[in-house]
C-alpha cells in the first residue's frame, strides 16, 4: 500500500525542496541583483510551478528560506540596490520621480527610496535625456512651436518639472558642457 497518496500534504517542505530553493536563489543572484521582494515572488512563482501539489504554506517558507539564505550570503541589499538604481538612472535620464516609482514597484521601502534618491540630480538626469532624444542644446534642426511642445512635453513624460525642462531647453551647448564639467570635478 502507497501512503504517499493517501497522507495530506505537509506544511514543511522536503529537504529537496529547500535543496532547489538554494540552488535557485544562487542563480537568481548571480545573473543580477533582485531586491528582498523580486526574490521571494520569483521564487514562489517558480516553486509553484515545479512542485506539482506544493501548498501555499510549504511556497511561504521556500521563499523565506532562499531569502534568508541570500541575506546569510550577503547577496540580498535593497540599499545598495536602490542606490546603484537611482545612480543608473540619473545618467540614463531619468528623474528622480520615475526613479522613486521603478523602486516602489520592485518593493523597496519608502525610506530607502527617498535616501536613494536624495542623492539623485534631475538636472543632469534631463540633460541625459536631452542627449539621448537630441532635445534643447543637441537638437540638430531649427525649433518651431510643434518642435518645442514636442520636447517640453518630453520632459513632463520623463517626471521632470516644467521649470527643469525649460531650463534644458533653453541651454547652450557649451552651458551644458560646463555643467557636466563641474559634475565630474566633484
Amino acid at each position: 500500500m502507497d501512503f504517499e497518496e493517501d497522507t495530506p500534504p505537509s506544511d514543511v517542505p522536503t529537504p529537496r525542496m529547500f535543496s532547489w530553493a538554494r540552488n535557485s536563489t544562487i542563480y537568481r543572484i548571480e545573473k543580477r541583483m533582485h531586491t528582498e521582494k523580486q526574490l521571494f515572488d520569483a521564487i514562489s512563482r517558480k516553486a509553484r510551478e515545479k512542485f506539482e501539489g506544493i501548498s501555499d504554506t510549504q511556497v511561504k517558507a521556500l521563499a523565506e528560506s532562499a531569502v534568508r539564505f541570500a541575506y546569510d550570503n550577503k547577496a540580498l541589499d535593497d540599499t545598495a540596490f536602490a542606490e546603484i538604481s537611482a545612480r543608473s538612472g540619473t545618467r540614463s535620464g531619468k528623474s528622480k520621480r520615475a526613479i522613486a516609482q521603478k523602486l516602489s514597484q520592485k518593493g523597496i521601502a519608502k525610506e530607502t527610496i527617498a535616501t536613494a534618491v536624495a542623492e539623485a540630480d534631475d538636472l543632469r538626469a534631463a540633460i541625459a535625456l536631452a542627449r539621448k532624444r537630441a532635445f534643447g542644446p543637441f537638437r540638430k534642426g531649427d525649433v518651431d512651436e510643434k518642435r518645442k511642445a514636442k520636447e517640453l512635453s518630453a520632459f513632463a513624460r520623463a517626471g521632470f518639472g516644467f521649470d527643469i525642462g525649460k531650463r534644458v531647453f533653453e541651454m547652450s551647448l557649451d552651458d551644458v558642457e560646463e555643467i557636466l564639467a563641474a559634475d565630474n570635478d566633484s
